[in-house]
Order: C-alpha cells, then sequence, then structure tokens
C-alpha cells in the first residue's frame, strides 16, 4: 500500500531535489519498521507481560504494572527527541535517521531474548524497563527526521498529502505488529507464553537491516542545506526552542495530547479491557485494531490532502468534537461484546479520534517552527504530547477501571479533557497551510 500510494509522486521542485517517490518511500519504509518495534510492545503489555513479567495474585495489579512499563517507552521519547533534534538541527536530518532505526532494532531485538520474572527475578522486570527506555529514545529521535525528509522537500500546496503520507508507516507498523501477534496467539495458550510471543520481537532484527538500507540512501533536505550556506545553524536547539519560541512549542504539545490518548486507549488499553472486563476472546479486538489500520492506510492521506483544501485548523476542529461527543458511546458499544460492534466501534474510534490528527499533525508541528529549529521544535512538540497523554493513559485507564469497580465513565471524562485541551491549542495555532515554509 505504501508502494502504491507513493508511486505517482511527482519530483520535488527545488533544485537539486530527489525525486519525491523515493523521499516519500524511504520515510515511510523506516518509519513502519520503528512503529513495529514500538507498537509490538503495546500488544504485548496486554497478553504477555502482566504475566511473565509482572506476575500477581491480582490481574489488575499486574495489567497495571504492565502499562506502567508501556508508558516508559513514552516518557523516553522526549529524550530522544532532545538528543536526535539538537544533532538533526546541527549536522543534518539523513544521518540521524540512521542511527535511531539501529538503537530500536537492538533495543526490540534484546526484549525478545529476555528471560522471565520466573527465571531471574525482579531483574526480569528492571531489564525490560530499560530495553523500552532504549525503544522511547529511538523512536524520540526517528519521528521528527522521517517527517522533515518529506516536508521539506514538498510543495507548499501539497505538504499536507504528503506529509501525512509518512504516518502511513504507523498503520503499516500496527498492522505487521497487530497480524504477527494474532498469528502467534492463535497457537496453544502454553506455547505462545513458553516461546511464541519472543518471535515478533525477533523479527526486529530483519527488518532494522531492510530500513538501514533505503535510508541510506536519501540526501540531505534543501532546507537544512540552505540553513548551513546562510551560516544559521543553531548552537543550542532545543534550549532555542523552549526559551525562545514557547509559543509553538506548547501549541504542538497540546495538539498532540487527545491523538495519542485516543490512540493509546482504542488500540492498546482496549485489548486489555476487551479480554479481561468483558471476558472476549483476543480475536475480537485485535480484528477490530487490524481493520482499522487497513482503513488508516486509506483515511490518513485523504485527511493530509483535505488539510491542503480546508485548512489544518479546520481538520483539528472537527477531530476536536468527535472525541468529545464520542467518549462515552465508545465503551457503550464495547459493553454489547458484540465482534462486529466492537470492530466498528475501535475503527471508528482510531479514524477520527487518532488518525485525523496524526496525519495532518506531521505536516502541522513541523510548519510552526523555522527550518533552523524545526527538527527539536517538531520532535519536541510531539513526543512531550505523546509522553504526557500517551505514556499515561493506559496506566490511567486501568487505574481509573480498578478505583471505580470497573465502570468506564471516568475514561470517557479523561478522553474529553484531552480533546478540550488540543481544542484550545488548535485556537491558539496559526493557519499554516498553503504557505511557504520558514
Amino acid at each position: 500500500m505504501s508502494m502504491a500510494s507513493t508511486a505517482a509522486l511527482p519530483a520535488a521542485p527545488e533544485t537539486g531535489a530527489p525525486p519525491m517517490r523515493r523521499v516519500v518511500t524511504s520515510s515511510v519504509v523506516g518509519t513502519a519498521v520503528e512503529w513495529y518495534d514500538f507498537l509490538i510492545y503495546g500488544t504485548a503489555s496486554a497478553l504477555v507481560f502482566n504475566k511473565l513479567f509482572f506476575p500477581s495474585s491480582d490481574p489488575a495489579v499486574g495489567t497495571i504494572a504492565a502499562f506502567a512499563t508501556y508508558a516508559v517507552g513514552f516518557l523516553a521519547r522526549p529524550l530522544g527527541a532532545a538528543i536526535f533534534g539538537h544533532f538533526g538541527d546541527r549536522v543534518g536530518r539523513k544521518k540521524m535517521l540512521a542511527a535511531t532505526i539501529i538503537i530500536m532494532g537492538v533495543g526490540t531485538f534484546l526484549i525478545g531474548c529476555l528471560p522471565t520474572y520466573s527465571q531471574i527475578g525482579v531483574w526480569a522486570p528492571v531489564l525490560l524497563v530499560l530495553l523500552r527506555l532504549l525503544q522511547g529514545i529511538g523512536l524520540g529521535g526517528e519521528w521528527g527526521g522521517a517527517v522533515l525528509m518529506v516536508v521539506e522537500n514538498a510543495p507548499d500546496r501539497r505538504r499536507g498529502l504528503f506529509g501525512s503520507l509518512v504516518q502511513i508507516g504507523n498503520p503499516i507498523g500496527n498492522l505487521a505488529a497487530t497480524g504477527i501477534f494474532a498469528l502467534m496467539a492463535s497457537l496453544p495458550e502454553s506455547d505462545f507464553l513458553l516461546w511464541a510471543w519472543r518471535i515478533p520481537f525477533l523479527l526486529s532484527i530483519l527488518l532494522v537491516g531492510v530500513g538501514l538500507f533505503i535510508r541510506m540512501r536519501l540526501e540531505e533536505t534543501p532546507a537544512f542545506r540552505a540553513v548551513e550556506a546562510g551560516r544559521e545553524v543553531a548552537r543550542l536547539p532545543v534550549v532555542e526552542v523552549i526559551l525562545q519560541h514557547p509559543r509553538p512549542f506548547l501549541t504542538a504539545v497540546g495538539l498532540k495530547l487527545s491523538e495519542i490518548a485516543w490512540a493509546s486507549v482504542a488500540s492498546v488499553f482496549v485489548i486489555s479491557y476487551v479480554t479481561g472486563s468483558l471476558g472476549l476472546p483476543r480475536s475480537v479486538v485485535l480484528n477490530g485494531i487490524f481493520a482499522a489500520s487497513t482503513v488508516a492506510l486509506v483515511s490518513i492521506p485523504l485527511f493530509g490532502w483535505l488539510s491542503d483544501l480546508v485548512g489544518r485548523k479546520t481538520m483539528f476542529y472537527a477531530s476536536c468534537l468527535f472525541c468529545i461527543a464520542f467518549a462515552f458511546p465508545f465503551f457503550w458499544l464495547l459493553d454489547t461484546r458484540d465482534p462486529t460492534i466492537i470492530a466498528v466501534a475501535i475503527v471508528v474510534a482510531i479514524s477520527f479520534g487518532q488518525m485525523i490528527g496524526f496525519g495532518v499533525g506531521a505536516p502541522f508541528y513541523s510548519e510552526l517552527f523555522a527550518a533552523r529549529l524545526r527538527y527539536s521544535g517538531a520532535s519536541l512538540g510531539f513526543q512531550i504530547g505523546a509522553a504526557i497523554s500517551g505514556g499515561l493513559t493506559p496506566f490511567a485507564a486501568a487505574s481509573l477501571l480498578a478505583w471505580s469497580g470497573g465502570a468506564t465513565w471516568p475514561i470517557s471524562l479523561y478522553l474529553i479533557a484531552a480533546a478540550l485541551i488540543t481544542l484550545i491549542a488548535t485556537a491558539c495555532a496559526p493557519e499554516t497551510a498553503g504557505k511557504p515554509l520558514r
């Protein structure tokens, strides 16, 4: 699907720039590998880690502990954004992309090699947390570089479409992660917990090799070359973003909160809720997530294209209003226990609650910052928002569910609050669609 989406892409208009087809394809493939590595951890948190790394007599406690380590990866993402954003703004986008995919791949592969709690005791969850930190650092640095490779090469009036295409790597990675886990989960429970859960993590090393080969063929972006030629490279870009440009930075953080909260609830927390609280088979929720990721292959570029026509802010307003309206009905639909209704609810929630902001956000965050600070600014805004909302949401949702005795209304209020914050951030943001990059 990613190849089909990029097959007809025209060449970039800048003299000496690589063809958009190669730029977009390289970014999509590399990003898909990174997201695969990061997302298989979320599925494993709900299905495996709560049993093998955080054993407890109370299943709810084990699930909360597993989601807490899931949050660690999100909390590490701003660190990766700061580190690689600094060097991405100082030495270029391309070099950072090679480093981040190696870091992510090694961390993921080693998770598949870890002994469990029954084998080495407390060291098992400790090592798991450390490797999750490594994953978070890798993804935190990778996203900004992959997006800027496309955004800084794209024509002004089609930047929403081209920028959103990078985000197709997320559903591709999610499809791969969900598909391989669904295949492994079809095995007997004893085999799945003994060895089969490790396969998705070990396969990562092969995918990293492919992604690294493709990324090494990229060229530096025209925007960064212009910054270098004009001797405008920032000395401390991260510090400059936070201290001298707080408004676009805080706006980017706020724009991220609602989207990632819905992503965490509708594709991660929902696994433990449907299998644990509702007592339904894993296949019911995994099928829904799989279908949502398939739809996202089309909806992400569609939303990006629409943002070029009606504006970035209009698309974000629409997503926020949906998130507020659907926060309670989402759980009502899950509670029907009907597999078809559950699958449709997940598809709708992910498509309009997550993918509008996710697809349109890629160009939007980037457009808020000047070229000399763009890697640091876009990455930090995206990743800090992800850390605040995405990392804490599954943990918070599991805790709220336990606190309320199984009622979901506190989780719905949580989702509404996140949407209201993003609504305010959208109102504060400038409209950037169709305007030249700074």
